[in-house]
């Protein structure tokens, strides 16, 4: 194979001349943490232990919750500095074991049990440079296989120290770590706009649908309902067996709602994992285009709207006939969805019966003003919808610039 101009062949692929090929045993002196006695959690010095390395690529303090009184010696001697990098020894998945985090916190902190320290040997390695490194798919793939145990993954020193690693010169480093520090701002900033929208859209909801505020332009009275006066509430059906083949037909037009499908969905659902045949559709309840549904059994009060034709099992009630706008009342459903939980009945798992849906008041404006509120509503939604678009767009081009700049294939110096 030829090789590209100004890189060399290596054991993790092509990689720049002037890069490294660097195993971590000549990187990192490695130690395991302590096993702190449980009765010593809950206060003194923060304690790293498995979440954290898991969590997040830099620790810096403050997101370390746990806590651990030691004595000074020890916490002398197991404390990390700026710079270590704390691998998670164990895990329940393998695609989870050896995950890498730098330390870049001032504070004193310790690490557990479940925990390896990398102290980095000599100043080859930028600290904010690693926590990126370390966890790239070029390192990620040489420790994943090694994880083992039967029922947790495990990974040791000795595994570690094998793992090679490419290190760019300090200079090329500090500017990936630049580039990639940046889209990690722009991320966090995302996440707390989203969570402030989020808030807000709360707030309007606890207004709004309670008539504590109301829009401009609307003075009517409002009501005081029952559902069961507002639209017919009927039970989804099931065909049983539940799981023979008999009743699934993944070429059909017809989804099949299952709790996943509502819990993976927002306002709308689109589509369904499985189709039903058309045995199956005549043993359970077709719910045609454009109906709202809840789902009464395990995650109890939660509406959709369907947006494609299904069928419903007995986990599911349609309110069909609605006399009521029907995006308002998709949000009141959102609103007191919390409230169910509280009138459901329990067995192996929570569930609702009509009479309670039925039941249930609410309380409703003249329609006009409905369709105002919830058009504002929607409007929020539409917002919110936008930005974790761009969250999840500017995740993808995270991911997309550690491809390129963690292997060399895009420099930067």
């Amino acid at each position: 194979m030829e090789v590209r101009p100004g890189y060399k062949q290596t054991e993790v692929g092509l990689l720049p001349e002037e890069w490294e090929m660097t195993p971590f045993a000549e990187l990192f002196e490695f130690r395991n943490g302590v096993n702190a006695d449980k009765a010593s959690y809950g206060q003194g010095v923060r304690f790293i232990n498995v979440l954290e390395p898991i969590t997040y690529s830099h620790i810096y303090g403050p997101e370390i919750t746990g806590q651990v009184t030691l004595p000074e010696p020890v916490a002398t001697s197991y404390a990390v500095r700026r710079g270590d990098v704390l691998f998670n020894r164990t895990s329940e998945t393998q695609d989870e074991v050896g995950l890498a985090a730098t330390y870049l916190g001032t504070e004193r902190v310790v690490f557990g049990g479940f925990v390896i320290r990398g102290r980095p040997i000599n100043q080859s390695l930028d600290p904010i440079y690693s926590g990126y490194a370390l966890r790239a798919p070029i390192i990620r793939s040489q420790i994943i296989p090694m994880g083992q145990g039967a029922i947790r993954a495990n990974i040791g020193q000795q595994n570690l120290s094998l793992v090679v690693a490419p290190v760019p010169p300090l200079p090329e480093q500090r500017a990936i770590a630049a580039a990639l520090s940046d889209v990690d701002a722009l991320l966090e900033g995302l996440t707390r706009l989203i969570a402030k929208k989020r808030d807000l859209k709360q707030a309007a909801m606890q207004q709004l649908l309670t008539g504590q505020t109301r829009l401009p332009s609307f003075s009517g009275e409002w009501e005081v309902k029952r559902v069961g006066e507002l639209a017919k509430i009927q039970r989804g059906a099931s065909p049983r067996p539940i799981d023979s083949p008999v009743w699934f037909d993944e070429n059909s037009s017809i989804g099949w709602v299952r709790i996943s499908d509502v819990t993976c969905s927002g306002m709308f659902l689109y589509e369904t994992t499985q189709r039903l045949s058309p045995l199956g559709v005549k043993h359970s309840r077709p719910v045609a285009t454009g109906s709202l549904i809840m789902s009464i059994c395990a995650t109890v009060g939660r509406p959709i709207i369907t947006r494609i034709d299904v069928c419903i099992h007995d986990g599911f009630v349609v309110f069909d006939n609605l006399d009521a706008d029907q995006l308002f009342v998709y949000y009141v459903l959102k609103w007191i969805e919390p409230d169910w939980t509280r009138h459901g009945q329990t067995g192996s798992q929570m569930n609702l019966n009509t009479g309670l849906i039925n039941g249930k008041e609410i309380k409703l404006p003249p329609r006009d003003e409905q369709t105002a509120i919830a058009a504002v509503l929607s409007d929020m939604d539409a917002e919110l919808s936008a930005l974790l678009a761009r969250r999840d767009k500017t995740r993808d081009l995270k991911q997309a610039m550690m491809q390129e700049l963690l292997t060399g294939r895009i420099r930067l110096v």
